[in-house]
């Protein structure tokens, strides 16, 4: 009998999806291995060609617990390859060699690079201290309901924004932020809507943003939820204004003052 694709026509808008693993690597502050990955969507027609295409970068973090100068690597690095489909089984040794590097790292502090990147982190966001001191402490685990005042008046949205502010210059809250859809598409959705409306709430999105930025594992992140041309399109019109009230002061000097008598 003939083959499917040529007795059963595909409807138009069938999706069909390719996953490319990529390369795999250490995260920058947790305990885990870091997983690059390309996601291949392609729009197919009623006889089967592609009709639109689109490639994301994306990534998947995979803890690891317990790890101990003890832990056979071997064994783990079989386990992992056999529980996560992203990673060939002929990245065993290299997978091995990363989880060495986790676990020598876990008996020192931090790598200096990191620490670097955390204090340029907490002095780029330096300017936020006064007002953490007058307003409520964020704890993580009250991010959902954070989450949920982005979908409120303006004036709750700014204080939703700035207590993920608060979790976000932490970088050992990074990872959990950035592997949480609902965080990143209700912030990136806000910006996208509201940026124009309150420099605040503006703010404190793109500083968000900019601590995820600080480190290059999370940028396919912000590619996947277009933060770059959001930003460029904000300056582009903080610009814009800057000309126009330059404009108007200009105008405003060059208008002769009536004398008072």
């Amino acid at each position: 009998s003939s083959g499917i694709n040529a007795e059963w026509p595909l409807r138009p808008g069938y999706l069909k999806k390719k996953i490319k693993t990529g390369a795999i690597d250490v995260h920058p502050t947790q305990s885990a291995i870091v997983v690059h990955f390309e996601v291949e969507a392609t729009i197919l027609g009623e006889a089967g060609d592609p009709m639109l295409g689109e490639n994301k970068q994306s990534q998947k973090a995979i803890t690891i617990k317990n790890l101990s100068p003890g832990t056979d690597l071997r064994k783990l690095s079989e386990v992992i390859v056999e529980k996560c489909n992203l990673i060939h089984p002929s990245k065993v040794p290299e997978l091995e060699q990363l989880l060495y590097y986790l676990q020598t790292r876990k008996v020192t502090v931090n790598t200096e690079t990191v620490e670097q990147e955390m204090e340029r982190i907490r002095q780029a966001t330096s300017q936020f201290d006064d007002i953490d001191e007058i307003q409520e402490k964020a704890d993580l685990n009250e991010l959902e309901s954070y989450v949920d005042l982005l979908y409120d008046d303006m004036k709750t949205k700014t204080k939703g924004t700035s207590l993920i502010l608060q979790l976000a210059r932490n970088p050992d809250n990074l990872a959990e932020l950035i592997e949480n859809e609902m965080v990143l598409g209700a912030l990136s959705r806000v910006l996208r809507e509201d940026w124009k409306k309150s420099i605040d709430l503006c703010t404190n999105i793109v500083y968000i943003f900019f601590c995820f930025s600080s480190f290059s594992e999370f940028h396919s992140i912000l590619l996947q939820y277009k933060i770059g041309s959001s930003c460029l399109q904000i300056i582009e019109n903080e610009l814009k204004r800057f000309e126009y009230w330059n404009d108007e002061l200009a105008k405003k000097k060059k208008v002769p003052t009536a004398t008072l008598r």
